[in-house]
């Protein structure tokens, strides 16, 4: 974290004053999340600007900041997420303003790795704080989540990529995190291990003071994209419901405290980007893509959100085809529902009829969703035009129009804007603006965020947690089973009988389990059991290091069970008298696979491994090891010796010219450390497996942005098949 000393005398003592006072609870005028305290693109301020100027009407301040992500506000800082530096420097980054005054007061920067995520697609969400306590949650293009406090200290982190196999795109779409109650939940497409092994779209957990994992689910089918439609939790004739899109082209509604899915509604080919907003228990969804039994694309539907299970057309109450809003997020205001198309074309339609009203343009490119306070609509398009609208039933007066930057070379709006404290706060690839008077309005006051409801029961649905661990043989581990009715209200903590499944040890009657020391590597489950419900916490027994693979014990057609985005892409295999691993090239939606076999905390240890691989119609594949987020890569197209973290940032990549030769095995060594001055230093060679180890190091690289942990592991882009054996880890 870096600091910065703020320009105006006082500022400090102000901002002291203005935490202390917002810790307990939050300010009624934040904006804490992407869509603001309602996740609905609404805000109750009233008295706000109907106009403004970039040269000095109604502009409080404009910071040479930007981004592609909204902005929030809590208690006096305005946070935005965004991308700094560049080439083998560039980072993802939080950066923390004065609300008051538009200095900088600290930022936090943290590291891409592992990821196909371009340089320009970083700071893709928004970062989410915490009205109870000022923290902050932050979840980075390449799988990194994060929380931090107000001041800018790092409070936890996880790496999902490394923990659940998290597949991050060249498309870089991320959601932004939602909190309730005592956690903080994401989503996002993985392949993990054990019955998470097929890639899914999956919705995640954690606990939000310490990062634990608490549940992870799995409502949907096969993910077609990775997608960023974030979530909005609100309660639906009792059922606390979260709602959101999926990867598999449906929208789906689970129990926020259980992850257990209620309904899902299937509506397109393509994964679903726009958020869901409610009213009058009804689901409003949208999206752009191609619909499911016809070739027509685009839709807007209300659908009866009370429903449970697979939602079919007795669900919808109305739909309009061929409206293409699957980039922005809806709005509701009062009788009338406003979306935008990905075109620029802002529609409003009857809330309970669906009739179309009106359409205006407002350019030509839409990304950003608009926002709704005071009887206005503040929103802007790709093409830099930022508008403040009034909106009726038959139309919208246009109050304001600024264009940001020129028209040849706007300030791109693909950011919605944020609303607090009397002030509109708008994000471009290049700013950021205060919108309204010179100073803050004060507070209206503090509202605690609403207890979640409880239940005297019947039990339910069980939770164990803390879930998705990994242990060594002999280490205690507490768990706790939480009890919830139907409704994913929790009820009083009763009887729990707990079990082993898959795994060898001891679990007491407390829920603390110990892996017997002699069964060496595993992976399975405690379950725990309380008023006929039962659920499970996963983990993953790992010895300390050395630990060593050479496949033998492993039975034919399978894979490591806990090994991470193994099962399914590669397999255990009979080769000229031994065993070894075979990553599969029959399903070219798997040919690319990461796998991560240890703990993401592990740090100083080498990788080595045999590799061979088949060339067939002048193609070969690419085949390599992973040490602490640094992968050796032989490319086979190119003749080519890599060494990455993040092989789109190919400026950082250390390369060399290198004679693969197929069906050949050779001998792959990399060794990562962490030196005194806080660097880390990685090294790399490959060698035929029949021939000495050389004595030098065939590639060195010390990246200025320095991986100080992370999991071993294997890579493999495999058009046609690539074989593994004898991996090696110490």
């Amino acid at each position: 974290m870096t600091k910065f000393s703020k320009h105006r005398p006082g500022s400090a003592i102000l901002l002291a004053i203005t935490m202390a006072l917002s810790a307990g609870s939050a300010a009624a005028d934040d904006w804490p999340d992407w869509r603001g305290p309602n996740r609905d693109g609404t805000s109750s301020e009233t008295g706000l600007p109907a106009s403004w100027s970039p040269d000095g009407e109604n502009l409080a301040w404009r910071v040479p900041y930007g981004g592609r992500s909204a902005p929030i506000v809590l208690g006096g800082q305005v946070y935005i997420q965004n991308g700094v530096g560049g080439d083998e420097s560039l980072q993802e980054r939080l950066m923390a303003f004065d609300a008051g005054s538009g200095d900088l007061l600290w930022e936090h920067r943290f590291n891409v790795y592992l990821s196909d995520v371009p340089p320009h697609r970083v700071g893709w969400a928004s970062p989410t704080g915490d009205p109870t306590t000022g923290h902050l949650y932050v979840y980075g293009a390449g799988g990194t989540l994060l929380s931090l406090t107000a001041g800018g200290e790092l409070r936890w982190q996880r790496s999902l990529n490394e923990d659940f196999g998290l597949i991050t795109t060249h498309g870089g779409r991320t959601v932004s995190p939602v909190l309730d109650g005592d956690l903080v939940i994401v989503s996002g497409l993985s392949s993990g291990w054990g019955n998470q092994a097929i890639g899914r779209h999956r919705f995640m957990a954690f606990n939000k003071n310490n990062g634990e994992t608490v549940w992870v689910s799995t409502p949907g089918g096969r993910a077609f994209d990775t997608t960023y439609s974030t979530p909005i939790i609100t309660d639906v004739d009792g059922t606390r419901l979260l709602i959101a899109g999926g990867g598999d082209g449906a929208v789906h509604a689970m129990q926020p405290q259980t992850g257990l899915p209620v309904w899902k509604f299937a509506m397109s080919k393509r994964g679903i980007n726009a958020g869901v907003v409610f009213a009058d228990n009804r689901a409003f969804v949208s999206h752009s893509e191609e619909n499911l039994g016809t070739s027509e694309m685009g839709l807007l539907a209300a659908v009866d959100a009370t429903s449970t299970g697979d939602l079919d057309a007795d669900a919808v109450a109305w739909q309009v085809t061929g409206f293409q809003g699957g980039y922005a997020s809806p709005v509701i205001d009062g009788d009338r529902i406003y979306q935008i198309d990905n075109s620029a074309n802002l529609a409003a339609f009857d809330l309970t009829s669906g009739a179309a009203l009106w359409e205006m343009n407002i350019g030509t490119i839409q990304r950003a969703a608009p926002v709704l306070a005071d009887g206005k609509l503040y929103l802007g398009s790709v093409t830099g035009r930022f508008f403040i609208l009034e909106p009726g039933r038959n139309g919208a007066e246009v109050l304001s129009e600024v264009q940001l930057g020129t028209v040849e070379e706007p300030e791109e709006l693909i950011a919605s804007p944020a609303i607090a404290d009397g002030r509109v706060y708008v994000v471009t690839d290049q700013a950021l603006y205060a919108i309204g008077p010179d100073e803050p309005r004060s507070s209206t006051g503090l509202t605690p965020p609403a207890a979640l409801p409880t239940s005297i029961g019947p039990v339910s649905q069980v939770r164990v947690s803390p879930t998705e661990l990994v242990v060594e043989p002999g280490q205690p581990v507490s768990l706790t089973a939480d009890l919830f009715d139907a409704r994913g209200r929790q009820v009083p903590n009763g009887t729990v009988t707990w079990a082993l499944d898959g795994l060898e040890g001891t679990v007491t009657p407390g829920g603390e389990f110990v892996a017997d020391p002699a069964a060496g590597m595993q992976a399975g489950s405690v379950t725990a059991s309380a008023g006929g419900a039962t659920s499970s916490a996963r983990l993953r027994v790992i010895p300390p290091l050395p630990n060593e693979y050479d496949f033998e014990a492993d039975a034919p057609s399978s894979s490591p069970s806990h090994w991470i985005a193994s099962t399914g892409k590669f397999e255990v295999r009979d080769e000229a008298g031994s065993r070894v691993l075979v990553k599969k090239s029959d399903n070219p939606f798997t040919r690319r696979a990461r796998v991560y076999i240890g703990d993401s905390d592990l740090s100083d240890y080498t990788v080595e491994a045999n590799v061979s691989a088949i060339r067939s119609r002048r193609q070969m594949g690419d085949a390599g090891v992973n040490a602490q987020r640094h992968t050796l890569v032989l490319m086979g197209n190119h003749q080519r010796l890599e060494l990455q973290t993040w092989q789109p940032e190919t400026v950082r990549t250390v390369t060399m010219p290198f004679a693969w030769e197929p069906e050949t095995w050779y001998r792959f060594k990399l060794s990562v450390e962490n030196l005194d001055d806080g660097r880390v230093r990685a090294r790399g060679k490959v060698w035929p497996r029949d021939e000495a180890e050389p004595a030098d190091w065939a590639l060195e690289a010390i990246d200025p942005n320095p991986h100080p942990q992370g999991s071993p592991g294997i890579y493999a882009n495999a058009p046609f098949e690539i074989f593994f054996d004898n991996v090696r880890v110490y």
